[in-house]
C-alpha cells in the first residue's frame, strides 16, 4: 500500500523551543502514522543545520528564518524554494494558522495539490498587523480545500471560523495526544519541599501574558494549599515580585522541570489549574496532558478550547476569568472534597480516551487527509 505524504506547514519546529501548535503538529504526525500516511514538517529555524532531521513523526525540512516580528517568522528565498519542492512531493499539504508567511509562500508557489487549513487561534495580540494581513488571510481561507477548527466551542466563537464565506469548508477535529510510558522523578516534591501525598495545586507551562497567573497568585492566600507553578517565560519576574508582595507564601516557583519531574507532578497534583484569560489560549494542550493522568482540571471559560476538553463537573471546573475568588473556590472545592476530586479525575480521564487520545485524533485526519487526495 503506498503511503499517502502529507506536508505540514509552520514557523517553528522541534528542536527549537516548542510551543502548543509544534507539539499538535508532533502529535498528529504519530497518531497518523498507523493509518498509512507519511509526514513531513516544513518549518523555518534560526540555525537550520541540518536541513533535514529524521524524526520518530517524521521528516523535519527546516530553512533559515531571517526575522521574526510579532512571532511571525519570515524566510528568504530558500524558504520558498525548499517548500516548493517539498510539495510538489505531497499528496496533501496541511497548513497550521496563523502564520501569514505560510500564506505568502502558498501565494507565491501555487502548489497544485488539496490543502488543508488547521485553524489553530484568532490573531488576538497584533490586531493592527492582523488588519494589514487581513487580505492575505481572507485568500488563504477561500482557496483551501477545507479548514480545521480545533474545538466545537472555537468554530463557534470565533469571528473568522463562523464567517459564512468559508463556514462550509469548517469541520471540527479536537487536537489529542498518543499516550506512551512516562518515566516519573518524585525527588521533585523533595526540592519543592512537598511531602509524598501532600495535596497541591500545580500549573505547567510557559509563563506568558495570556495565561492569568496573578490572577492565581492573587487567589493563593485563600487557598490552604501549596499551589505549584512550572516552567518559565517572561513574566516569571513579575510574578514573583506579586507573590512576595502579596505574602502568597504557599506559592512554589518550580521552574523549568524535566519531562520525569512534570510526569510526577502532573501524576501527585490535587487538580492541574490553567487559568488563562485571553483567547490567545486557544485549546489548551497541557488540559489533555492532565487528563491523560487522570487529574481533574480548572480553568476559565473564555469560550476557547478550553472549555471543550475541560466539561463542567465532569472533567473539572470552570470559572470566570480573572477572578481570583471564584478560582480559590473551585481549589478549594476540589481539596475539602477529596471524592469529588478523584470522581472528577475519573471523568477528566474517560473524555481524554474517548475524544482526545491517540485513536480518534489519527482516524479523523486520516480520513480527512484521504478524502482530499481522493475525492470522489
Amino acid at each position: 500500500m503506498t503511503a499517502l505524504r502529507v506536508l505540514h506547514v509552520y514557523r517553528c519546529y522541534y528542536p527549537d523551543p516548542p510551543g502548543g501548535v509544534a507539539e499538535a503538529i508532533r502529535q498528529i504526525c504519530l497518531a497518523t502514522s498507523g493509518h498509512g500516511v507519511q509526514s513531513t514538517i516544513f518549518t523555518l529555524s534560526p540555525s537550520p543545520v541540518p536541513s533535514v532531521l529524521e524524526q520518530p513523526e517524521g521528516q523535519v525540512v527546516r530553512a533559515r528564518s531571517w526575522a521574526a516580528p510579532a512571532s511571525c517568522d519570515l524566510g528568504g528565498p530558500a524558504a520558498f524554494l525548499r517548500f516548493a519542492a517539498r510539495a510538489r512531493q505531497a499528496d496533501v499539504i496541511c497548513y497550521h494558522f496563523p502564520w501569514p508567511f505560510a500564506d505568502l509562500l502558498d501565494l507565491v508557489t501555487r502548489p497544485k495539490k488539496p490543502t488543508v487549513l488547521v485553524y489553530h487561534s484568532d490573531i488576538v495580540r497584533q490586531r493592527s498587523l492582523g488588519q494589514i494581513y487581513a487580505p492575505l488571510m481572507r485568500r488563504m481561507l477561500s482557496s483551501v480545500s477545507a479548514i480545521v477548527a480545533t474545538s466545537p466551542t472555537y468554530a463557534a466563537s470565533s469571528p473568522v471560523l463562523s464567517d459564512q464565506r468559508w463556514k462550509a469548508k469548517v469541520r471540527t477535529i479536537p487536537l489529542g495526544i498518543v499516550e506512551s510510558q512516562q518515566q516519573e522523578d518524585p525527588r521533585v516534591l523533595a526540592r519543592l519541599g512537598l511531602a509524598e501525598g501532600q495535596p497541591f495545586f500545580l500549573f505547567l507551562g510557559a509563563l506568558r501574558y495570556y495565561k492569568g497567573l496573578h490572577t492565581l497568585v492573587a487567589s493563593a492566600k485563600r487557598v490552604n494549599a501549596p499551589i505549584v507553578i512550572a516552567g518559565s517565560g517572561t513574566e516569571g519576574s513579575a510574578l514573583k515580585e506579586q507573590s512576595t508582595r502579596q505574602g502568597a507564601n504557599n506559592v512554589l516557583f518550580a521552574g523549568q522541570v524535566s519531562d520525569a519531574e512534570k510526569a510526577a507532578l502532573m501524576r501527585r497534583c490535587r487538580a492541574f489549574v490553567l487559568p488563562s484569560h485571553l483567547r490567545s489560549e486557544a485549546y489548551g494542550m497541557v488540559l489533555i496532558e492532565a487528563a491523560m493522568a487522570g487529574r481533574p482540571l480548572i480553568c476559565c471559560d473564555i469560550g476557547s478550547g478550553m472549555s471543550f476538553i475541560n466539561a463542567q463537573d465532569e472533567s473539572g471546573l470552570l470559572v470566570p476569568p480573572e477572578n481570583e475568588q471564584a478560582l480559590a473556590e473551585a481549589m478549594n472545592a476540589m481539596l475539602n472534597d477529596p471524592a469529588r476530586a478523584a470522581q472528577l479525575g475519573q471523568g477528566a480521564r474517560a473524555r481524554y480516551e474517548q475524544l482526545f487520545s491517540g485513536a480518534p485524533l489519527g482516524s479523523q485526519y486520516a480520513a480527512l487527509f484521504n478524502e482530499l487526495a481522493n475525492p470522489s
